[in-house]
């Protein structure tokens, strides 16, 4: 018998809320078989622990989760692997162009703080220098 599991289970294995578990089985990305009165237990399999995994992957990895259902969707055909590969390429691609662009922008605000802060304090030493020299 295939090992299955709660959503109570996968919640508490991988530190998330029952809501967040239903929210993305909402997104397509978790589909628990139904079972009980009026199917309000759901039942989670190897399957669905594997692509709760990766979107939990691709969140850390600062995909959305469309992005990410798009990946895991694409491994669910078992034949050649290529076309996957290569969607996941291009997605990591575009998602690193976007990281460096925000890190080129972040860079920028740095370098701009820094020189506030520089001229801010040489201001402050002055005003105490003036300051000082008041009777």
């Amino acid at each position: 018998m295939a090992t299955t599991y709660t959503i109570s289970d996968l919640a508490k294995e991988f530190d998330l809320t029952t809501r967040a578990m239903r929210f993305y089985e909402d997104m397509g990305l978790l589909q628990p078989q139904r079972e009980g009165a009026g199917g309000r237990n759901r039942v989670y399999t190897a399957r669905d622990r594997t692509r709760l995994k990766l979107t939990l992957r691709a969140k850390r990895l600062g995909l959305s989760l469309v992005e990410a259902k798009e990946i895991i969707d694409s491994y669910d055909s078992p034949r050649d692997t290529a076309p996957q590969l290569k969607k996941f390429l291009a997605i990591l691609t575009e998602h690193r162009k976007k990281l460096e662009a925000q890190m080129v922008d972040l860079q920028a605000n740095l370098d701009e703080i820094r020189t506030h802060e520089k001229e801010a304090k040489a201001l402050l030493v002055k005003t105490e220098k003036s300051k000082a020299g008041k009777p």
